[in-house]
């Protein structure tokens, strides 16, 4: 597995977002997710992604009791986890980047991951009635404790990213980031590299658009997050599978699964890219990795970008009501 950094660690360039763990995209059960673990080990993955409102806490049990039936993976592992969402019982969020709600879910991620620290700890949401500098602040305070490694912030704005790091070294920023979602370039991708944070790009399979057997349409309704997602909605749903019939062939044509094309454009990017695509199914799992050691031409990327032309998705990302929390910068 080819390696890239995040901080100080080194990792895998792929890594596993726990997402899928806690039914974010469907059914599964705790021994799916200890067989995708399995086999994210035995392909040499070490850095995997989760948060403590997945499943609210269920994503992180399910990796903590990974840990504990596998003696020993702990120290193999670059294990990132979140804070900084609060849940109603309603299922209304807010958000929360003071430092004694930050300790308290940490503790409660710890407690739920069996471990003594975490390698890499989000603020998983900004919350805009706290200054970034004071958030940064409250980090350095906990690293100091030793239960964090290092630091980083999810979907926030390159100006905000250049405040905090000048209070203390960003390991990382989080946003989604996909031949679909191509927001990054407008200035995140550029000034994380500058500054030599890793970019950790989720939804790099576009979730499920850029694969070879995306979500069929009568499962959506089921599904909180995509029954009302514009991409996913009645009308958009069929364009954006017509529009993706090209890259699927182009994938078949490279020798790739389409998921794994989708993975080698993300890693293109950038040498401090590292995607992390979530799954619940072992088989998809394996589709990815191909992409992680695929190498393109000048001739390749231009056959892609052809077939997929920045803005070619129809229908915004999120709904107005999901884009409460990510920072607009563009």
């Amino acid at each position: 597995m080819k390696k890239r950094k995040i901080g100080e660690a080194t990792v895998s360039a792929l890594g596993i977002g726990a997402m899928s763990f806690a039914e974010f995209y469907g059914l599964t059960t705790e021994e799916n997710s200890y067989a995708i673990l399995d086999a994210a080990r035995d392909a040499g993955v070490t850095h995997i992604d989760t948060s403590n409102v997945y499943g609210m806490g269920r994503s992180e049990r399910a990796i903590g009791e990974w840990l504990k039936a596998n003696p020993g993976e702990r120290d193999n592992l670059h294990i990132a986890t979140k804070a900084g969402i609060r849940r109603a019982p309603d299922g209304a969020r807010s958000f929360d980047n003071s430092h004694d709600h930050l300790v308290a879910e940490l503790d409660g991620s710890l407690a739920r991951l069996g471990t003594d620290h975490v390698d890499l700890f989000y603020i998983h949401r900004r919350d805009p009635s706290v200054e970034i500098e004071a958030v940064g602040e409250a980090l350095a305070r906990i690293m100091e404790t030793g239960k964090v490694r290092s630091v980083g912030f999810s979907e926030i704005a390159p100006t905000s990213y250049r405040r905090v790091a000048d209070v203390l070294p960003i390991a990382a920023v989080q946003s989604e980031y996909s031949l679909s979602t191509r927001q990054p370039e407008m200035g995140l991708l550029q000034a994380t590299a500058r500054g030599g944070t890793a970019l950790v790009a989720f939804s790099p399979v576009g979730r499920s658009l850029l694969t070879d057997n995306p979500i069929p349409e009568d499962r959506i309704p089921d599904l909180a997050f995509m029954a009302n997602n514009p991409r996913f909605t009645e009308g958009n749903y069929a364009r954006n599978i017509a529009a993706t019939a090209q890259f699927r062939a182009l994938a078949a044509e490279f020798g790739l699964p389409a998921a794994g094309l989708a993975i080698a454009w993300t890693l293109d990017q950038g040498d401090h890219v590292i995607p992390i695509p979530g799954t619940r199914s072992v088989e998809h799992f394996r589709e990815y990795l191909p992409g992680v050691d695929f190498t393109f031409t000048d001739a390749d990327r231009a056959r892609l970008q052809e077939a997929l032309p920045i803005g070619w998705a129809h229908g915004a990302r999120y709904t107005h009501d999901q884009t409460i929390g990510p920072e607009s910068y563009c």
